[in-house]
């Protein structure tokens, strides 16, 4: 057995050997190849380098003499043109490859492919990943492409456009997919329901079907499907967050310059519409994506943006636009500018008479048609306008314009021709299948009007009262006041208190403000049922401050300090922790047609509230996630930071755009970081942290601004004022001296030690700025050790919580 694993190891080292030869001189004589060839174009150009007057010293004195110069490059470029037939430097035979070795080179294309290609991009505008779709094609791949379209109004003949090159591509023999982007449908149009929108759907599959088959096309590869089928799931939810990363409003706003509504202010749904189309093409598995040049900036942003995702790049194909009866773009809300499917002769004939027809003109409607709609279908047979016969557009149009034909004749075979398409379409329409989703997908329905619940009428008694004195006493109210919290007390039952954490980087003192406003108000007999929702999906939107896949173990991590934390404080009977990937609603079906109905009423600068130098779109997405949050934990109370109040305000504006009361928000005081500035995760030299030694923990509060009699920015009477005392419940504050220096001093509020520092109990002994840190490491420290002490295996709950990513974060 050894002999024979020695024989294969030898054989194979020979094998690598043998591989990197022919590699290093295939490598070899392609760089000759290519240093020929770039002479001889070199020399078709007329460019004299100095890699060409290496090779060709004769050029140097031609290259001031430009009679000559002319003559002597074509000489030359000859002679290299018969060096380079002649070279022996040919690519030398490829080995004979085993099953282990790389793959050969694949075949040229074939004639049958060449014309599939061909069928599937004639008439296109444009082609973007032509080379792509062409391997596929050399490959035998079952290729896939969609074509999406919104069920907004009634299908035209415009649609002939698209329909025309779908049958094209059922006639090379691929799969196509139609979608009905009912989703955006019914975030666009308040007078859209999803009743409405599934018959509407009913009747454009019948209407495209019908349209297809009057071409005589067949539609076995033809496939339809709803966006709403699939865009609310899970999958696409987390990919379009985690595309919102990656995606600048800027560039938003740019891929979707040509088919959403250019405003200064422009919705936030606007914004993410683009991104969402980029994702179909990864959520219906498609090799690429048809549709009008008007999305070209959409299907740039797709090719660029998707395989930084690593979801893949795919082709797209692009038709031409078409212009309207009255020039301008054909639209299915424009009755005068499109030819309805179902329109009598007479209304066709009567459109047509009036459509624009001028010589000329760059929006001839009635020209347009001509070129792409009736001379692709007809083609190659004649044409007949008037008395003369064309089999090609560009006759057509040099007749017209000459003055051959004129533009009444020009109108009446056109009005002819649809006429005959149209009764096919309609004759394979007239069922009362089609007849009733015609009906209700058009009825005339009321515009959703959002109300509110009403609320009863509130009378708190004096019990209720004390306990919201106790909930709102220390803090600001922000936003609609205390209606949530009043209506909770009046039934006497526990008020749901939420406490958001995003976990955008290391937990620390200043997140422990709203848990003492918590515990007092507990304390003090108000009935509660609090939650700390560790929202790790903020802090993922929040400039990736937490990467995608350290959302878990960075939840782990901050709930297994919170559970110490909680259990000291004295509180764990009645506050829960909750991680937001945990909870059932998370990333539902519901909450992501809510966070598409949040993004359809605010504005891009509405939401741009984030104090961060992002860009990303991810950012704006934060306050409604926010505001998710308290509607789908049914918070009657939310505790914030002060600093987030801005956020809790439009939270209000929000929720009640989808009929939800927002709950009472209570903005706590922030907690100062040693620098003076707000204490935040990202600041490690200045926050403090539970797993900091109690010596490191002092020697950051000793580095904090206290300058002796000074109350004005001093960091260590603000950590004794929004920390300590509430930590001391009412106790005293003992702080020990010498006898030399005043002996101790015992303080029972933070007015006491104002006083105590500012001027001192004994005046000759004010409190030094070392006595007055002292007093607050060591409360600090009692908080954070057992923290220390009960958190097991730190530094490897740290080092999951906070992995090491290379390049950007995904």
């Amino acid at each position: 057995s050894t002999q024979v694993l020695g024989a294969d190891r030898s054989i194979m080292a020979t094998r690598e050997q043998e591989l990197s030869a022919h590699h290093n001189q295939v490598f070899n004589e392609s760089e000759k190849l290519q240093r020929l060839e770039r002479l001889l174009a070199k020399f078709e150009q007329g460019v004299i380098d100095e890699e060409v007057l290496n090779v060709c010293p004769e050029l140097a004195e031609a290259k001031t003499n430009g009679d000559k110069l002319a003559y002597r490059k074509k000489i030359l470029a000859r002679s290299l043109e018969e060096r380079l037939a002649s070279s022996s430097l040919q690519k030398p035979a490829e080995p004979k490859m085993s099953s282990g070795d790389a793959k050969a080179t694949p075949e040229p294309p074939s004639e049958e492919v060449l014309k599939r290609r061909d069928l599937i991009t004639r008439n296109l505008q444009e082609v973007l990943g032509g080379d792509k779709l062409l391997q596929q094609l050399t490959a035998g791949k079952n290729i896939h492409v969609y074509w999406g379209t919104a069920t907004t109004g009634r299908p035209h003949v415009g649609y002939l456009v698209p329909m025309r090159k779908i049958a094209d591509f059922l006639q090379a023999g691929i799969k196509v997919t139609v979608l009905f982007a009912d989703l955006h449908a019914f975030l666009d149009n308040m007078k859209s329901t999803w009743e409405l929108l599934e018959n509407r759907v009913k009747y454009y599959e019948a209407s495209i079907k019908a349209l297809l088959q009057s071409l005589d096309v067949p539609i076995e590869q033809l496939h339809f499907i709803m966006g709403s089928h699939y865009q609310l799931a899970r999958p696409f939810t987390e990919d379009m967050l985690r595309l919102c990363t990656q995606v600048s409003q800027r560039d938003a706003l740019k891929a979707g310059a040509e088919v959403v509504k250019q405003v200064e202010s422009p919705l936030l749904s606007g914004l993410l519409y683009p991104l969402l189309q980029a994702l179909d093409e990864q959520h219906l598995k498609v090799d690429g994506q048809f549709g009008g040049v008007d999305q070209r900036k959409i299907f740039i942003l797709a090719e660029e943006q998707l395989p930084k995702l690593k979801l893949g790049k795919r082709w797209h194909l692009m038709n031409p636009m078409v212009p309207g009866l009255t020039g301008g773009k054909m639209s299915s809300s424009e009755l005068d500018s499109k030819i309805d499917l179902l329109d009598s002769a007479e209304k066709v004939q009567r459109k047509i008479a009036t459509a624009v027809c001028e010589r000329g003109s760059e929006d001839n409607g009635v020209l347009s048609f001509y070129q792409f709609v009736l001379v692709p279908i007809v083609a190659p047979a004649e044409i007949k306008i008037g008395t003369k016969s064309f089999t090609s557009f560009d006759s057509i149009k040099a007749a017209f314009e000459e003055g051959a034909v004129s533009g009444e004749e020009m109108k009446e075979t056109l009005t002819l021709f649809l006429n005959q398409l149209l009764a096919k379409v309609q004759s394979k329409c007239d069922t009362p299948e089609v007849a009733e989703a015609l009906e209700k997908g058009y009825a005339h329905v009321e515009e959703r009007k959002v109300s509110l619940p009403t609320r009863p009428s509130l009378s708190l008694d004096d019990s209720s009262k004390q306990h919201l004195t106790a909930l709102i006493e220390g803090v600001k109210v922000v936003g609609d006041g205390t209606l949530s919290l009043e209506a909770a007390l009046a039934t006497n039952r526990p008020v749901k208190v939420l406490i958001s954490l995003a976990p955008k980087g290391r937990f620390h003192l200043g997140m422990i403000a709203p848990l003492l406003q918590l515990r007092a108000a507990h304390r003090a007999g108000a009935p509660i049922e609090a939650t700390i929702l560790i929202s790790s999906l903020e802090a993922f939107l929040d400039s990736e401050k937490c990467p995608w896949n350290a959302r878990e173990s960075r939840s782990t991590y901050y709930a297994s300090v919170l559970e110490v934390i909680i259990s000291h404080l004295g509180i764990a009977d009645v506050v829960k922790i909750q991680k937001d990937t945990d909870a059932s609603w998370y990333l539902s079906n519901d909450y992501a047609l809510d966070l598409y109905k949040l993004a359809s009423a605010v504005t891009r600068d509405e939401s741009s509230l984030l104090n961060t130098t992002s860009s990303a779109l991810s950012c704006n997405l934060v306050p409604l996630v926010y505001a998710l949050n308290a509607k789908y934990m049914e918070s009657d109370a939310v505790l914030l930071g002060e600093d987030s109040s801005s956020t809790a305000q439009l939270a209000v504006k929000l929720l009640n755009a989808i009929g939800v009361h927002a709950p009472t928000q209570l903005a706590v005081e922030v907690v100062p970081g040693m620098d003076e500035n707000k204490m935040g995760c990202s600041s490690l030299d200045f926050l403090l942290d539970p797993f900091d030694t109690p010596k490191q923990t002092k020697t950051k509060i000793g580095k904090s601004f206290c300058e002796p009699l000074n109350t004005e920015r001093n960091v260590g009477l603000e950590l004794a004022r929004k920390v300590v005392f509430p930590l001391l419940d009412g106790n005293a504050l003992l702080i020990p001296r010498s006898a030399d220096n005043g002996g101790d001093v015992a303080c029972t509020s933070h007015s006491d030690l104002v006083k105590e520092f500012a001027v001192g109990s004994n005046a000759s002994f004010p409190l030094h700025p070392a006595d007055l840190k002292t007093a607050v490491v060591n409360q600090v420290n009692a908080l954070f050790d057992p923290v220390r002490s009960k958190v097991a295996d730190q530094a490897k709950l740290l080092a999951a919580a906070f992995p090491k990513v290379q390049g950007k974060k995904k």
